[in-house]
């Protein structure tokens, strides 16, 4: 009986454990933007937002190998629970936290710029995170408010597309699907969607005139 009772109390606590999270900010006045609050839950739900008590966050969805390789490289940074900063003297490249938290466990730090191959990598993915975000704000804004614009919005993604810079594309598609199959936006802008959108889905390879 007691040894059940332990195994019980055992599954207890690790069903009680809830599942970790990232948290990552960036401050750079004079930077656009100026501030950027990452969230991402360990079943790869990402929530991006551009000011602390943003009304209307952008959500997005990694693939599970992309988050299981971000998890994997906060471990190899023991959850931040040792310093990242270089102590370097370097340009100011924004403030920067990372924060780990699970349940009770949190561990959080802060640097300018890193020395640590793990740490710059993990940075590097919040940078393309950023990246990814401004080129779909961009590109939602002129898909409703600047048709003539579309195109170039879209030679931009492509761009980033082909430096292997976005992250979660899928969050693209809604846009994609919008612009090839209305007849209102330039031939050009259509057929760059339309590629993009099969490139996204991994339907072909990518290739535009």
């Amino acid at each position: 009986m007691r040894l059940l009772i332990a195994i019980f109390a055992v599954m207890t606590a690790f069903a009680a454990d809830p599942p970790p999270r990232i948290v990552y900010t960036k401050t750079f006045p004079g930077s656009t933007p100026a501030f950027v609050a990452i969230t991402v839950e360990r079943d790869g739900r990402v929530v991006y937002k551009e000011a602390v008590d943003d009304e209307n966050p952008i959500k997005l969805q990694l693939a599970p190998a992309d988050a299981d390789a971000i998890f994997a490289t906060v471990e190899k940074l023991d959850r931040f629970k040792r310093p990242l900063e270089s102590g370097l003297k370097v340009a100011n490249m924004g403030a920067k936290t990372f924060r780990f938290e699970q349940g009770r466990e949190v561990h959080e730090i802060k640097f300018n710029y890193t020395v640590d191959q793990d740490g710059a990598l993990l940075a590097d993915w919040f940078e393309r995170v950023i990246e990814t975000e401004q080129l779909f704000i961009n590109l939602e804004r002129a898909v409703r408010f600047d048709k003539l614009g579309v195109n170039q919005a879209l030679l931009r993604l492509e761009s980033w597309w082909d430096r292997k810079r976005i992250v979660a594309e899928k969050q693209f598609l809604p846009l994609l699907d919008r612009v090839r199959k209305n007849e209102s936006y330039l031939h050009m802008a259509r057929e760059r969607a339309e590629v993009l959108a099969a490139a996204f889905r991994g339907e072909v390879p990518k290739s535009t005139q």
